[in-house]
């Protein structure tokens, strides 16, 4: 065995980089908490697909079940002109964002109940149980890119230089998943009806999402309001990689401003009540 030093100046032994051989003690705070995020991550995802046949698929199948039904639904039975063409492709470009958003605020709701015992035994930063969260649900995320470049090829839909706001849109709806996340899991222990209470909200959020239709299907005295909906303008960004025309910079605008404003409450308030939480989990 031998030390061989990388370009970064960092060592390796015989290909095992030197950060792996720290003690965890030693690493500074920022480290820890990435590394203890990614070890939950995996977790998380090896427990999701350990007992699965599936697997992987199962990530995908939920839309593609919904998107196909709702492409039945408005192309096939009412013929409604809404969204754009290929609309399975309009469909699927906000569809699977919008599962990353639902799926992680929905287990959010139990971040701090399922995992009581191991919270109460760690000293790990607490934000860590929501952002892991996040993080496991973004993945299943950009798992599910290639069935929307897949659609894509098979319609036809041509790929546009606004591709390049895809990350844009993805950094703006983590801030805004893990703001609601951190505002939405302490509060659900000590108000524990909120859980249903977010699942009716997430439902009526998805039908005032521009996510079966565009903005410019809603009426004009509506467009403006639909705006100050953070979604609205995220989810115009992962469209105009295909739709240019769906790209309001309005809209995102408002979406930073609100994405940016739910992260600080959420972890304001998360950190007002982690004591209390400590306490009653």
């Amino acid at each position: 065995m031998g030390w061989h030093e990388t370009k970064s100046g960092s060592h390796t032994i015989d290909g095992v980089s030197s950060y792996a051989l720290v003690r965890p003690e030693q690493r500074t705070p920022i480290a820890r908490y990435r590394h203890s995020l990614w070890l939950l991550t995996q977790r998380d995802l090896r427990v999701r697909y350990s007992t699965s046949v599936l697997g992987y698929f199962w990530s995908i199948l939920d839309p593609l079940v919904m998107a196909g039904i709702y492409w039945f639904v408005f192309t096939q039975v009412f013929d409604k002109n809404v969204g754009t063409e290929p609309y399975i492709v309009f469909l699927l470009a906000a569809l699977l964002p919008w599962m990353w958003f639902n799926g992680a605020v929905s287990d959010c709701t139990r971040a701090f109940l399922r995992e009581a015992k191991l919270i109460r035994s760690t000293r790990i930063p607490r934000t860590i149980w929501v952002n892991r969260l996040v993080l496991s649900k973004g993945i299943e995320f950009l798992a599910s890119i290639p069935v929307l470049v897949l659609f894509a090829i098979v319609y036809g839909a041509q790929l546009h230089i606004d591709a390049l706001f895809f990350p844009l849109a993805m950094v703006i709806q983590a801030a805004l998943t893990a703001g609601v996340g951190l505002l939405v899991a302490p509060l659900v222990v000590f108000f524990r009806d909120l859980e249903r209470a977010v699942k009716l909200i997430l439902r009526f959020l998805f039908y005032a999402s521009p996510i079966i239709y565009s903005t410019t299907d809603l009426p004009p005295e509506l467009q403006f309001w639909a705006a100050f909906n953070p979604l609205t303008g995220i989810f115009s960004l992962y469209r105009a990689a295909f739709f240019p025309e769906q790209l309001d910079w309005f809209a995102v605008a408002i979406s930073v401003v609100m994405s940016l404003l739910f992260l600080g409450l959420g972890l304001l308030v998360f950190r007002r009540t982690e004591r209390a939480v400590l306490k009653e989990i």
